[in-house]
C-alpha cells in the first residue's frame, strides 16, 4: 500500500480504510460503475490512501482500493478488482448531500465522521480541477496537464447524474472530467487515443486539457489512469437522446445517422494515420474468432434462450475463419472499441463528437488496445440503432434499417469503402454484438433481453453470408 500522506507531505492517518472496511461493503455494490454485482464484499486491501484535504469540518480522502469478492461459480478465483474512490468526511452531512450519504463512522480515525461520495461535492471536486491546473504531485497522484490548454481557476463542479460505468463533473460548462472507477494499471485507451487524436489534428474528438494518474502502486511498476479532463461540448445532445427524441416524433434520423457514419470513418482515418495497424490473415484471425466462439459458448451456457440459436450464430464466426483459409486478408487498427450512439455528442452547429474510447470495461485492457477492423465500431452503431427502434413505442425495424443504410452510406464517403461491400465480416461481428447483449441483458436488465434476440434470430437465419 503506498502511504497515506497530506498536501504538506507528512505521513498521516495509515487506517483510513479500516474505518470505512464495513460501510464500503454496503454501499460500493449498490453503486451502477461496481462490476461485481450479485456477489457480497468480502473485505478490502488498500493499493493507495492519500489525504486532499486533512480531516475538521470537511476532510477529503482518495482511495484506491481492491475490492475482495468470493468467484463467481465455475470461475477460478481472481484478484479483486481496484476502484478509486473520493471520500468526503464531515461532522454532519447537509440536506443537499443526502444521496451522496455512505454511512456514519464508529470506529478508526474518523470515528464521529459521517462519511460521502465528495464528487456530489463542489468543494471537494474544486480541489481535483485545482490539483490538475497546478499540476500538483501528492503521495502517488500525478497531476499532468497539456500547457497548451487554458484551466481557468473558480470554475464551478457539478456531478452529473445519468447512469454511467464511470463518474463525470462538469466545470462551468468549460471542461468535463471524467473519473474512472474500476482502474488497472497500464496504457488506458481513454487517454491514449485521444492524445493521439489531437496530435492528428482529429477535430471529432475533444482533446485531454488534463488527467490524473497513479504511480508505484502496482508490483509492475505501471502508472494507472485515474482521470481526463477534456473540454465540455455545450449544449451538445448524446446521439441515444435525439436518436429516441426524433423517433418518438416520426422523425426521419437519416441525415444525422449519415452525418454520424461520415464522423465516425474520419476518426478511423485519423487513429490508422496516428498508430499503427497491422494486416489480418488466417494466424491473425484465428484468435479473434476463437475469442467470438468462446463468448458464445459462454453465453449460451447462461442464457438457455440462446441455445437454439447457437448454432446458426456459429456459422457466422466459421464463415469468417473460411475466407481467412482461402487467403483473404483485411487490415486492423485501433478503434474504438465500445461504439453506440449514447458515445455519440452532437452540437448545436450539428458536428458529431466521439467520446468515451475505454473500450468494454470488462475485458482485458491489453485486449482492448488491440488493433482491430474497424468494422467492429460500425457493427456497434448499427446494433446500437436497432437498440433505439425497439426502445420507443412499438419496434420500427424500417426506421433502424433506413439508419443503417444512411450511416454506411455516410462512412463509406468518407472512407472510401462501404462496410456492407463485407458482409462476412459485418455479420461476424454484429453477431459478437448481440451475443454480447444478450448476456448483458439477462443479467442486468431481464426485460431488454428481447432487443438482442431479435437481432439473434435474425443473424442466426439460414441464408445469412
Amino acid at each position: 500500500m503506498a502511504e497515506t500522506v497530506t498536501p504538506s507531505g507528512t505521513t498521516g492517518p495509515a487506517h483510513i480504510l479500516a474505518s470505512l472496511d464495513l460501510l464500503l461493503r454496503e454501499w460500493l455494490p449498490r453503486q451502477r460503475w461496481f462490476a461485481g454485482k450479485g456477489r457480497p464484499v468480502t473485505g478490502f486491501s488498500p493499493v493507495a490512501v492519500t489525504e486532499l484535504l486533512p480531516s475538521g469540518r470537511l476532510g477529503l480522502y482518495h482511495l484506491l482500493v481492491r475490492a475482495h469478492q468470493p468467484p463467481a461459480p465455475g470461475i477460478a478465483p481472481q484478484p479483486g478488482d481496484c476502484y478509486q474512490l473520493l471520500i468526503g468526511a464531515r461532522e454532519a452531512l447537509p440536506p443537499r448531500l443526502a444521496p451522496a450519504l455512505i454511512g456514519h463512522v464508529d470506529r478508526g480515525p474518523l470515528t464521529g465522521h459521517t462519511v460521502y461520495d465528495a464528487l456530489h461535492d463542489p468543494r471537494p471536486a474544486a480541489v481535483l480541477l485545482e490539483a490538475l491546473r497546478t499540476r500538483a504531485r501528492i503521495g502517488v497522484l500525478r497531476f499532468e496537464r497539456d500547457p497548451g490548454q487554458e484551466i481557468r481557476d473558480g470554475l464551478v463542479a457539478r456531478l452529473l447524474t445519468a447512469e454511467q460505468s464511470n463518474s463525470s463533473v462538469v466545470y462551468g460548462d468549460t471542461f468535463i472530467l471524467k473519473l474512472l472507477r474500476r482502474v488497472v494499471p497500464g496504457v488506458n485507451p481513454d487517454l491514449e487515443i485521444p492524445l493521439a487524436l489531437a496530435a492528428e489534428g482529429c477535430a471529432r474528438v475533444p482533446a485531454p486539457a488534463a488527467w490524473l494518474r497513479a504511480e508505484g502502486t502496482e508490483a509492475a511498476g505501471e502508472p494507472t489512469v485515474l482521470a481526463v479532463l477534456q473540454p465540455f461540448v455545450r449544449g451538445a445532445t448524446d446521439g441515444w437522446e435525439l436518436a429516441l427524441r426524433e423517433l418518438a416524433k416520426g422523425e426521419d434520423f437519416g441525415a444525422e445517422a449519415r452525418a454520424l457514419g461520415r464522423a465516425t470513418a474520419e476518426v478511423h482515418t485519423a487513429l490508422a494515420h496516428a498508430l499503427p495497424t497491422v494486416t489480418l490473415g488466417r494466424g491473425g484471425l484465428e484468435p479473434l474468432v476463437g475469442g467470438m466462439v468462446g463468448r458464445l459458448e459462454a453465453a449460451a451456457r447462461a442464457v438457455p434462450a440462446l441455445r437454439r440459436h447457437a448454432s446458426g450464430l456459429r456459422s457466422a464466426y466459421t464463415a469468417l475463419a473460411g475466407l481467412a483459409a482461402e487467403g483473404r486478408t483485411w487490415t486492423a487498427q485501433r478503434v474504438h472499441g465500445d461504439l453506440h450512439l449514447g458515445q455519440c455528442l452532437r452540437a448545436p452547429s450539428g458536428q458529431w463528437s466521439l467520446i468515451d474510447f475505454e473500450g468494454e470495461p470488462a475485458r482485458p485492457l491489453a485486449e482492448r488496445r488491440m488493433p482491430q477492423p474497424a468494422v467492429r465500431d460500425v457493427a456497434g452503431m448499427l446494433r446500437s440503432f436497432e437498440y433505439a427502434a425497439h426502445s420507443a413505442g412499438p419496434p420500427a425495424p424500417g426506421w433502424a434499417a433506413a439508419c443503417r443504410a444512411a450511416y454506411c452510406t455516410g462512412y463509406a464517403e468518407v472512407a472510401g469503402r462501404d462496410p456492407r461491400t463485407d458482409p462476412v465480416l459485418l455479420r461476424a461481428y454484429e453477431t459478437d454484438k448481440a451475443v454480447y447483449e444478450v448476456l448483458y441483458e439477462a443479467r442486468h436488465r431481464p426485460d431488454w433481453l428481447p432487443v438482442p434476440l431479435s437481432a439473434v434470430r435474425r443473424l442466426a437465419a439460414p441464408g445469412r453470408p
